[in-house]
């Protein structure tokens, strides 16, 4: 047959051209009838062969469609009925209608008018949302499934291999940690070898099984430091056990009497060596920030987990840190034409009494300082302080408001943040942002958010205050220290108020720094003045106080009435106050502030860590003493979210 698929008649320009013949062997016929005759017979030959090929073209064209069009249904059928894709047609009540062989093993058998939910409620709820395609588990099996909204009609694909691939490369993913021994130099500093040598090869026996039993890969680089290399699914082992290892290391230095605990860092995610040791390291410094004893995971979108911090931070028993921050900090000092001092947004008794420490250090290094203090958002708690030290000429006159700080501002400006290291705390961000050099010294739990590139950070959350590291700087400052009484007395009133009179987070270095702003004029009188409060204030904390209840375990709960509103200073001392009753381990106060906002202040003596409690409602503090602000929320669901993070906390979760 000829191959008809190459090129199809046209009728027309044929019989135009046998027009033409006919016209042409006419002419020729008149003058020589012989030729014409013979040209008619060639003529209507060739027209009935031409006719003849066009009727056999038109019936292999059509035999070959109908050929081509069962193929095609066949193909179709076969695909629909054997093929591993699912597909199921649905009505406007999302019922099923019809489904293919596929389908019927997710199917019961009379599955005409049941609902999309007898496959998956997950795929109701999508179908219901509009949603074009989704990830589907069924029976072990993972599927994608492409929802034709119009047609109403779904398809299922199996991707399980992909899904199990996928699953793969994640599992095996490369984690790296790094183990650091927290104040191993000190603690084993003046033991003697033999109990030096036993103590660490049960710490390295402890540390070798753990890697053993979880696969990982640990290795030394230093007498107090080691390197983790494991996959994700490994880490992923050590998240579920809640870094056990953390508990099993410090009951085995325990039994030592000595107080060694480990902190650890972790960087994870899809990232290069480099980076993944990079977040390692920051992991690291951020859980010792915390206080070590801990275990910090970071991944590359920045996100951070925390397991552990059971115990509370060890107090460094050596000064030599103190003495070189203290030079560094006179440096910078030196190095500036000015210091600005500024702590966190409505300052407490041991941010104003540190801001003023740091005054006096630029004061013996004869240079310019002021203290930033917005007069719209003054604590309480200071206010007598405040009036006290508006009486005192010189020491008013340099406390300067937020405005006037940034008028002041020069390239050589240095900027020392007390009390608080997260920007968004500080009483004027703007400075954080205009000045170039900033150094951080604060007593809390380093968080997440952190004031970004500082020249000098020095961050000791063993220490009782703010005013504490700060009078230990004084200490080692060259020059002769000559302090104004007030001066003193604030600095004093800083640790008194964070302690509660020296009765928790106090330690001999504590003791240490009081009895030093003692002997330069502290008056100890003074400062109970400046602590008095009326009667009227002590009903109303008497009255939160009186709203308690024991959660569970020892966990007391105070709530304000939803209609009242508390200063923030009453909120935290009626959760002091309540930590005092028999039985409480620790204390919870909510109640709404002045400015709308719902606080819930948390203590506890030491045996409950409220400082993860109050990070899982995103606050934040210390162990023993946290805080955290909820925007948006009634009392009620306050509370149920603090009993949520309670028994997360009790369940054994520390993670943020």
């Amino acid at each position: 047959m000829p191959r008809f698929l190459l090129r199809r008649w046209h009728g027309y320009h044929v019989i135009a051209l046998f027009l033409v013949a006919i016209v042409f062997i006419g002419i020729l016929t008149f003058y020589q009838w012989e030729i014409g005759v013979v040209g008619f017979t060639l003529t209507a030959a060739l027209i009935i062969y031409t006719f003849l090929a066009r009727r056999s073209f038109e019936r292999d064209l059509e035999k070959y469609i109908k050929t081509l069009t069962h193929r095609v249904n066949k193909a179709g059928e076969e695909a629909v009925t054997k093929l591993p894709i699912g597909i199921v047609l649905f009505n406007d009540g999302y019922e099923i209608q019809w489904a293919n062989p596929f389908m019927m093993m997710y199917l019961p058998k009379e599955f005409v008018g049941e609902s999309l939910q007898e496959i998956s409620a997950e795929l109701l709820s999508s179908v219901k949302k509009g949603e074009e395609e989704i990830e589907l588990k069924l029976e072990e099996r993972h599927y994608y499934v492409y929802i034709r909204q119009e047609e109403r009609l779904l398809y299922f694909f199996d991707m399980t291999d992909t899904a199990e691939t996928r699953a793969m490369y994640q599992d095996e993913q490369t984690v790296i940690g790094l183990v650091d021994l927290d104040n191993y130099d000190e603690v084993t500093q003046g033991m003697e070898d033999q109990v030096r040598s036993r103590l660490m090869s049960q710490i390295t026996s402890l540390l070798n099984g753990w890697a053993s039993e979880h696969h990982v890969l640990l290795r030394s680089v230093s007498s107090d430091r080691f390197i983790a290399v494991m996959n994700k699914k490994a880490l992923r082992q050590l998240e579920k056990t809640r870094f056990e290892v953390l508990d099993e290391v410090r009951e085995v230095t325990g039994k030592e009497k000595v107080q060694i605990t480990l902190s650890i860092g972790i960087g994870v995610g899809d990232a290069t060596l480099k980076e993944l040791g990079n977040l390692a390291q920051s992991s690291l410094d951020l859980a010792l920030g915390r206080g070590g004893d801990q275990a910090a995971i970071k991944e590359t979108n920045g996100k951070v987990r925390f397991y552990g911090g059971k115990s509370n931070a060890m107090e460094k028993r050596t000064r030599v840190r103190a003495r070189v921050i203290s030079h560094a900090l006179r440096d910078f000092v030196m190095e500036s034409d000015q210091v600005i001092i500024m702590g966190h947004k409505n300052p407490d008794m041991d941010a104003i009494g540190a801001a003023i420490g740091v005054l006096k250090i630029a004061e013996v290094n004869q240079k310019d300082a002021y203290i930033v203090v917005d007069p719209n958002d003054i604590n309480p708690d200071v206010q007598k302080l405040m009036e006290e030290v508006s009486e005192h000429e010189h020491l008013w006159s340099q406390f300067i408001t937020p405005e006037e700080a940034l008028d002041e501002l020069s390239r050589h400006t240095l900027l020392v943040v007390v009390d608080t290291h997260k920007p968004s705390m500080v009483i004027e961000p703007r400075l954080v942002d205009a000045i170039e050099r900033v150094v951080v010294l604060d007593h809390h739990r380093r968080g997440e958010e952190f004031i970004k590139d500082p020249v000098l950070v020095y961050m000791e959350p063993y220490a009782s205050s703010t005013a504490e590291l700060v009078t230990e700087l004084l200490e080692y400052q060259p020059s002769k220290l000559d302090m104004d009484v007030l001066e003193a007395t604030a600095m004093l009133a800083g640790i008194i108020v964070d302690t509660k009179s020296f009765a928790i987070r106090t330690g001999s270095r504590t003791f240490d720094a009081a009895s030093f702003l003692k002997s330069h004029g502290a008056d100890t009188t003074l400062v109970q003045m400046l602590l008095k409060e009326d009667i009227a204030t002590y009903v109303r904390r008497s009255q939160l106080i009186e709203s308690a209840h024991i959660y569970k375990q020892g966990m007391a709960i105070a709530t304000a009435k939803p209609e009242e509103t508390f200063e923030q200073i009453l909120i935290a001392q009626a959760a002091d106050i309540l930590l005092t009753m028999n039985g409480v381990k620790g204390s919870f106060v909510i109640s709404k502030r002045q400015d709308g906002v719902m606080s819930i202040s948390a203590r506890s003596l030491g045996d409950v860590n409220v400082q993860l409690i109050m990070e899982s409602l995103g606050g934040g503090g210390h162990l023993t003493n946290a805080a955290t602000q909820l925007r948006d929320v009634t009392m009620e669901e306050a509370e149920a979210r603090l009993k949520s993070a309670i028994d997360e906390y009790l369940e054994g979760g520390t993670e943020e």
